[in-house]
């Protein structure tokens, strides 16, 4: 019997939104002038040159774990791939830490972009070319290439809206990334936000990239008797 290799519609449509957010994020830095790497970031204790390292090695992330094929049954799914932190990071966590020395390193944007254009190209490649039902195997967790594409729509959307905290003329993150990232995120709360808040908004607020305002603040209080007040901020890892 000959099985179908043509992935199934929903897959089609979680690597599309995975491609199309990691291609507007590598644009976004593509096109940004030098001096815009030493602005701070929304990534406490990192520029946007740190930022743009760590996408680097987030791409070699995606390269290793697809490559990287798993024996077992699923452990994790596209939500459940997220860990919730007890705390906020600092910037002094050894691996952020090194962030920040190996983007020094690099000393000109320009060898930034290219390594970033140069394995984030391979990287979207390789999820585009990638077995829908592959198990993978990523932080001793296994799940499928399907389920892990996915989960990183949440990854590029929130790094996209770290490049463009200080820089409100670079274009941010696709609306379509967003209204999913901002789905992913109220499933991990296993709660909603108020329809009044805007995608973008749910998720600078949920993460505590920013804090809510008085009228959010209210407006959480009243959702669900306080139920998603008392979670967030949601520290993801």
């Amino acid at each position: 019997m000959c099985l179908s290799t043509i992935p199934a519609p929903h897959y089609r449509a979680d690597v599309d939104l995975f491609s199309r957010s990691w291609t507007a994020l590598r644009t976004a830095v593509a096109e940004l002038p030098d001096e815009d790497f030493a602005q701070p970031s929304g990534c406490t204790g990192w520029l946007v040159r740190d930022l743009v390292c760590h996408l680097i090695i987030d791409a070699q992330d995606v390269l290793i774990t697809l490559v990287t094929p798993a024996e077992t049954e699923p452990t994790r799914d596209a939500v459940t791939y997220w860990d919730v932190a007890e705390t906020p990071p600092t910037g002094e966590d050894p691996l952020d830490a090194l962030i920040v020395r190996l983007a020094a390193a690099y000393q000109e944007p320009r060898l930034l972009k290219f390594h970033l254009d140069d394995v984030g190209s391979a990287a979207g490649r390789a999820a585009e070319l990638a077995d829908p039902h592959l198990l993978v195997s990523t932080r001793d967790e296994v799940l499928t290439a399907g389920d892990y594409l996915s989960a990183y729509v949440l990854e590029w959307t929130l790094h996209h809206l770290d490049l463009v905290a200080h820089l409100p003329d670079v274009p941010g993150p696709p609306a379509e990334g967003l209204a999913r990232s901002r789905e992913m995120l109220e499933m991990i709360a296993r709660a909603a936000f108020p329809a009044s808040c805007s995608d973008k908004d749910a998720l600078l607020i949920g993460t505590r990239r920013r804090a809510p305002t008085d009228a959010e603040k209210a407006e959480l209080a009243e959702l669900g008797d306080g139920e998603l007040a008392a979670k967030i901020p949601l520290v993801l890892g």
